[in-house]
């Protein structure tokens, strides 16, 4: 039965109690889903929350809609057998960095490779919190964990570069406690047709407490990110007097009146992976905001264009004659 009434915040808020570690990121980006939901005029019963193993993946049982809390790392898998098989649905995947990257990176590779139209939150918090702080694929070098006393001496994925090479057609970052910015963020992916893929920033206070400060403290933000707006220059500082502009193949920084304005649905994902690699440029701002928003066919569109063509030709079939087509034995 269909929602009468318009949404608001709170008819997204299941009857589970929340149960994440006080001050966890999550929380926040919990609020911010619940009431860009409310926005978009979907029925509870057309939106669907699916997620893997992990903190994050505690997600479905706070929302007020179907849910599907999956197996590790195979929630990539799952979606897209829900989407395809209810193309009506609103399908959106919720995982971590290590649940989306670790045991799932092979799952994450082919539904954004795929193009289906499911929207991904990835949390980043730079560690394994549900198994109790071990280093994950986004982990820094050098960093010290139960699985790394010495210092982990792996190189770390960085999740927006990644999505665009696994050729994502929405790609974007933002910050748990940039709740105005994670909106607007939320709202585009929403409303992109394919696989939007969405990295959030996310504070884990028990295993790795402070990890993105440097650039996500509200002191310090507005200098050490740069928003990138389709259609906007790159400009950023807490006066606007700071730019960046692609030379050759790196990212610069420059006075304001120099900034070049972001593009982010240019048919080549090079400019987008260039911005994707100042994350490890210290003395460089961190991008934030829509790196890639590009058109293309989707998976489950194509699928039931299949099934469309086959069925004007051949009919429905049945599948009890299926079963019992081709080369078929009996063992007595």
């Amino acid at each position: 039965m269909a929602d009468s009434q318009v949404l608001t915040k709170k008819d997204f808020k299941s009857d589970q109690d929340v149960r994440w570690c006080p001050g966890c990121g999550d929380y926040a980006i919990l609020n911010c889903v619940q009431g860009v939901m409310a926005t978009l005029g979907i029925p509870r019963h057309q939106l669907c929350f699916v997620s893997g193993i992990g903190c994050s993946s505690r997600f479905p049982y706070y929302m007020n809609s179907y849910g599907f809390h999956t197996i590790h790392g195979r929630a990539p898998a799952f979606a897209t057998g829900i989407k395809t098989a209810n193309p009506n649905l609103s399908v959106w995947l919720v995982t971590g960095d290590g649940d989306g990257l670790s045991i799932g990176g092979n799952h994450m590779a082919h539904i954004l490779r795929r193009n289906v139209d499911v929207k991904i939150l990835l949390f980043n918090n730079e560690i394994y919190g549900l198994t109790k702080g071990q280093f994950s694929p986004t982990s820094p070098q050098g960093i010290k964990t139960k699985t790394s006393p010495m210092g982990s001496v792996d190189r770390p994925f960085d999740p927006v570069s990644f999505a665009l090479g696994c050729g994502a057609t929405f790609v974007a970052r933002t910050i748990d406690t940039h709740q105005k910015h994670m909106e607007q963020v939320l709202l585009a992916a929403a409303h992109h047709k394919g696989a939007a893929f969405v990295e959030i920033y996310q504070n884990c206070v028990i295993f790795n407490d402070g990890a993105f400060d440097k650039v996500a403290e509200k002191t310090v933000r507005d200098d050490k990110t740069v928003d990138l707006r389709p259609g906007q220059p790159m400009v950023f500082g807490k006066d606007h007097d700071k730019g960046i502009k692609i030379d050759g193949w790196e990212p610069v920084v420059c006075p304001a009146a120099e900034a070049q304005t972001w593009r982010s649905d240019t048919h080549s994902p090079g400019p987008a992976f260039v911005m994707s690699q100042m994350d490890s440029h210290p003395e460089l701002p961190r991008p934030i905001g829509i790196f890639r928003d590009v058109s293309a066919p989707t998976f489950d569109e194509g699928i039931h264009q299949q099934i469309q063509k086959a069925q004007a030709a051949r009919g429905k079939g049945s599948l009890e004659k299926l079963i019992h087509s081709g080369e078929t034995w009996t063992v007595s």
